[in-house]
């Protein structure tokens, strides 16, 4: 799978500084906000399959249970309102597709981050629909090697629902519709099979290669927009 948010980049690692760890939590914090918002308000994460997604993902960058209570309350009694999602669409390095999620209270404040950094890095904004018929909305599972073999594992995710499974140097990974991921997940664990990851992220239908000197500026590029507090998470269209 292609793209800067494939799932090991979601792997947190366990010593990190305070100042990464709050910027996880915020964008957690944020993830969970909008799970309500287009859920209706539901902070039931059983009636609200976004919030179960959203309060499983800041668990993984270990939220504390608090901190989590309290942004599902404080989305609550706001209903998600102040905050919007918007899906930013842009060209990188030799015309790269990158498709950036942002969560923004000021769509005029957000743009102008973006593209600033866009342009910064070889890149520029597009408009509307430039790049995002490239990728397909997908479920994604991360499974750990240990204790099952790929054929199994196969078996019990096609069963259940899932498309296709990938195994790479240190896991599986299993891609589903996006209705499909929990149900997938549910098959798994009454196998005993606990998945490490779960997310519903945006595949590139076609990849493009990228070197050198390319490549570089492309990977500063996205690290800058994910160091930025409005974007929560970016994908590209590159090769890997």
């Amino acid at each position: 799978m292609s793209g800067h948010s494939k799932w090991s980049k979601v792997k947190h690692q366990k010593a990190v500084t305070d100042t990464v760890k709050a910027r996880f939590f915020t964008k957690a914090s944020h993830a969970i906000t909008i799970a309500v918002r287009e859920g209706g308000g539901v902070t039931d994460p059983i009636g609200n399959f976004k919030l179960r997604l959203a309060i499983e993902n800041a668990r993984a960058v270990n939220m504390p249970k608090e901190n989590i209570d309290r942004a599902i309350e404080r989305a609550g009694g706001l209903g998600g309102r102040g905050i919007e999602t918007i899906l930013y669409e842009g060209f990188g390095p030799k015309g790269v597709a990158i498709l950036i999620e942002a969560v923004t209270d000021n769509r005029q404040r957000t743009v102008s981050v973006i593209r600033n950094i866009l342009e910064k890095h070889e890149g520029h904004l597009g408009p509307p629909g430039s790049v995002h018929y490239i990728f397909d909305s997908v479920g994604i599972l991360v499974v750990s090697k240990e204790g099952i073999v790929y054929d199994t594992l196969l078996e019990v995710a096609i069963n259940a629902g899932a498309r296709d499974c990938i195994e790479e140097a240190d896991g599986y990974v299993l891609f589903t519709e996006v209705s499909s991921l929990f149900s997938v997940k549910s098959a798994l664990e009454e196998k005993g099979v606990m998945a490490a990851h779960a997310d519903v992220v945006y595949q590139p239908k076609t990849t493009m290669p990228l070197e050198g000197h390319e490549k570089a500026i492309l990977e500063r590029l996205v690290g800058t927009l994910e160091d930025s507090d409005d974007v929560q998470r970016v994908f590209t269209n590159v090769e890997e």
